[in-house]
């Protein structure tokens, strides 16, 4: 049995808007499953497919407090891609933020509701990737929580280093997950999480005990009125197990 990342779970305090916002961002289609949440895919797109991971949007009263510890990564081609994307996003309502990052080749942005992003400078690695060229965790320990996904998902460990460590698709198609060192300590519930679903014919419950047995734990909430499960990876971020499919 394995689970692989399908998509990205963001909350907002008004989800259409910010759905609008990242489906121009990225080129991409918009649904809804209801009142509250936004899905965003690739026009076209056969769900759920290695070569781009999704986006669901699910509004939540609370507002953006602290810097997310999941952020994406978007790929272009040249320095003035890099630029008309810049100003591009800036028309669509992204700002320019400051995270400490310094004087760094990249381009640090927050959207409509604060959530931090990268535009990336051109790498070859990511010549392939799709619109988003990674979806970035910060975290305490890159090699073991490369270690764990590895084990939790079918992606390929890319990647490990003392700072960082990256992981992607078996297939080699769509963006990577990378793990970042930082010094900053998680603070509340994450704003940004990922989802992760095993296959169709596998067995939710025992892809559950499984992902246990890997490391990960119980939020320590009710989860009686979901159908799916809401995990812990071994540095507490929050993650979905969806349904098989």
């Amino acid at each position: 049995m394995a689970t692989r990342l399908v998509q990205i779970n963001m909350k907002a305090q008004d989800d259409s808007v910010l759905g609008r916002f990242w489906a121009e961002a990225l080129g991409w289609g918009v649904d809804s499953e209801g009142p509250g949440v936004t899905n965003l895919e690739p026009v076209g797109f056969d769900y759920p497919d290695p070569t781009a991971v999704c986006i669901d949007i699910i509004t939540r009263p609370e507002p953006k407090a602290v810097k997310n510890r999941v952020h994406i990564d978007l790929a272009t081609t040249s320095a003035a891609h890099q630029a008309e994307l810049v100003a591009r996003l800036k028309d669509l309502g992204a700002t320019l933020a400051d995270v400490g990052q310094g004087d760094v080749p990249w381009t640090v942005m927050a959207d409509p509701e604060g959530n931090e992003f990268c535009v990336l400078e051109p790498r070859p690695v990511y010549r392939d990737t799709g619109p988003i060229a990674a979806v970035v965790v910060d975290c305490a320990d890159p090699r073991a929580m490369a270690r764990f996904w590895g084990e939790a998902t079918d992606w390929t460990v890319h990647e490990v280093a003392g700072d960082h460590a990256s992981l992607r698709s078996t297939q080699g198609v769509g963006p990577y997950l990378e793990f970042v060192r930082t010094p900053d300590i998680k603070s509340g519930w994450n704003r940004v999480h990922l989802d992760v679903a095993p296959y169709r014919d596998d067995d939710l419950t025992g892809e559950e005990s499984r992902l246990r047995a890997l490391g990960a734990t119980d939020p320590g909430i009710d989860q009686s009125s979901i159908s799916w499960r809401i995990l812990v990876d071994p540095e507490g971020n929050e993650f979905c197990l969806l349904s098989p499919r």
